[in-house]
């Protein structure tokens, strides 16, 4: 059983004391929002308007289906797109007091079999279809797997929702009876109790479920709220997938909390985010730099009328300054960048009045409430010089840890501070800026090589769109530079020419690639990221 389901009550208390913890949930200020403006666009999609009477009503709606079918605390799955329903099931658990397991829409059947098994999740939330998949056989292969799950709620486009019970390779359908608004209101969580477990994006390896309360993401989204000067009047787009926290404060949180419309896509298509913003008028973005960067690359930006964006939110990992610059100079909307994770919540902000030196080339200083200290690989604190150190952190938007997983949770959190597998330096104004990642470094002949760094380096020459940089085996040096490249169409370039170029724009030596591999596009990992273990594989086929 998991034991980390709640803040220390004196830390509760201390975060409520100052103000960075509040009384309610999102489910709280949709049904706030219903009262005050109903009628007004809640969610905007390619296919449909969400009002926010209609985004109440639908959250009830669920709620009582799980209030009905699961005690309090117990866990169901969700596994949808960036769609209407998936914010529906995320409001359901605060108001029914069960906790929701979101699922990435790309994961395989694998790893949803993995998060629901970890979880004891029994119930799933999906379509009747999902990627193409019927849900029947998605629900046989879960069952070969090994997990019983018991039952399917099924939620259509159209606002239907369909209740069936799996059993021996069938689907029964039934109806359930809800459960009635005082039970619900006695059950359901207040903003500091865990209400969701979401997975980190799996880049590297096999996901874990971090525990999430309203309360963390709520404190990360009204930092984002001031820092970007935010006004009712916004529209947002979430570029970002929902399940994980960019996508959650991004597209869950900030809406409901400002009443304002958010612009939303099943799966990401760069020429349809440049439509949304133009067609919706879009003034606030999120995106990862992945995103932003094919955004750039579009042709369609050239002729789209993009100029209601006044800020594009990214970060979460190193941000390309070139790039950054280049969209602040074609877009003219402000980049603001932070440094955070799922795990770890808002550690340090860019606000639109730092400088754009400030803002480009920084994730920002310290976020109001939290803490960082940088640690070298001996574990001493070397914040004072600068670093570079591995960031140990705490604050009011850090995971309470992982569910069910204490392996982890030991290695998560040390002396009572949260370690970030990044490595991080500080300047003498107290800005923090990230310069590469503990697992993502190439070790050539006993020399660590920041990832980070040599894909700044590469996306610098103007044929490449895109680079990922990764260690290449090699018996003499243990690992050499391999680049994997998307480059610009009917672009000849080799590896010798961009080695020429780095060397003559003084790139250091140690960052030189090695091994370059040039492909159509990157894979991406759920989290909207690339997948550095699917790079890695690409070089056992070949490069140039």
């Amino acid at each position: 059983m998991n034991t980390i389901l709640q803040a220390e009550p004196e830390t509760a208390a201390r975060y409520h004391a100052l103000g960075l913890w509040g009384t309610l949930g999102v489910a709280d200020y949709v049904r706030r929002n219903a009262e005050n403006f109903p009628e007004c666009d809640a969610i905007i999609t390619e296919h449909a308007r969400v009002s926010w009477a209609d985004y109440d009503r639908e959250v009830d709606r669920i709620a009582g289906i799980l209030g009905t079918i699961l005690d309090r605390n117990e866990r169901f799955g969700v596994y949808l797109p960036d769609c209407p329903e998936f914010h529906y099931a995320l409001c359901a658990a605060e108001r029914s007091g069960t906790i929701a397991v979101g699922a990435g829409a790309r994961s395989d059947k694998a790893e949803l079999l993995y998060l629901l098994t970890k979880s004891d999740a029994r119930v799933l939330v999906m379509r009747a279809e999902h990627r193409g998949e019927s849900a029947q056989s998605i629900a046989q292969s879960l069952s070969d797997g090994g997990h019983a799950l018991e039952t399917l709620i099924l939620c259509g486009a159209g606002g239907e929702v369909r209740v069936v019970q799996w059993q021996h390779g069938e689907f029964s359908e039934v109806t359930i009876e809800p459960a009635p608004a005082e039970v619900l209101a006695a059950r359901a969580f207040s903003p500091d109790e865990v209400s969701m477990l979401n997975s980190t994006s799996g880049t590297t390896g096999r996901p874990k479920l971090v525990t999430q309360t309203a309360n963390r993401w709520i404190n990360f989204t009204q930092i984002a709220i001031e820092d970007g000067e935010f006004t009712d009047r916004d529209v947002i787009l979430g570029a970002v997938p929902g399940p994980f926290g960019f996508g959650l404060w991004t597209a869950h949180y900030a809406p409901a909390m400002l009443g304002v419309p958010v612009v939303l896509m099943e799966s990401f298509s760069v020429q349809r985010m440049i439509d949304f913003i133009e067609d919706e008028r879009v003034t606030v973005l999120a995106c990862v730099s992945t995103q932003f960067k094919m955004m750039l690359d579009a042709p369609e930006l050239a002729t789209a009328d993009v100029q209601s964006l006044r800020v594009m939110y990214t970060g979460g990992e190193a941000v390309p300054y070139e790039r950054a610059r280049e969209f602040e100079e074609r877009v003219d909307a402000r980049v603001l960048q932070f440094y955070g994770s799922n795990e770890g919540g808002a550690v340090t902000n860019t606000t639109l009045r730092d400088t754009a030196e400030q803002r480009l080339r920084t994730a920002g200083r310290v976020s109001p409430g939290a803490t960082i200290r940088l640690l070298d690989s001996a574990g001493n604190d070397v914040t004072e010089t600068g670093g570079p150190g591995q960031p140990a952190v705490t604050g009011p938007s850090t995971t309470y840890g992982y569910f069910n997983d204490d392996a982890a949770n030991a290695e998560l959190f040390k002396n009572g501070q949260l370690l970030m597998p990044d490595i991080v330096t500080v300047d003498a104004d107290g800005y923090y800026k990230i310069v590469g990642r503990t697992s993502d470094l190439i070790i050539r002949g006993g020399k660590n090589i920041s990832a980070v760094e040599v894909e700044e380096a590469v996306e610098g020459h103007p044929e490449i769109i895109m680079a990922a940089a990764v260690p290449v085996p090699d018996e003499l040096f243990g690992e050499r530079i391999g680049v994997a490249v998307k480059l610009a169409a009917d672009s000849p370039l080799a590896l010798e020419q961009l080695v020429e170029y780095l060397v003559s724009v003084g790139c250091s030596k140690s960052l030189l690639p090695e091994r370059m591999l040039v492909v159509d596009d990157l894979p991406l990992a759920p989290g909207g990221k690339i997948a550095k273990g699917k790079v890695k594989e690409l070089f056992t086929v070949g490069s140039r």
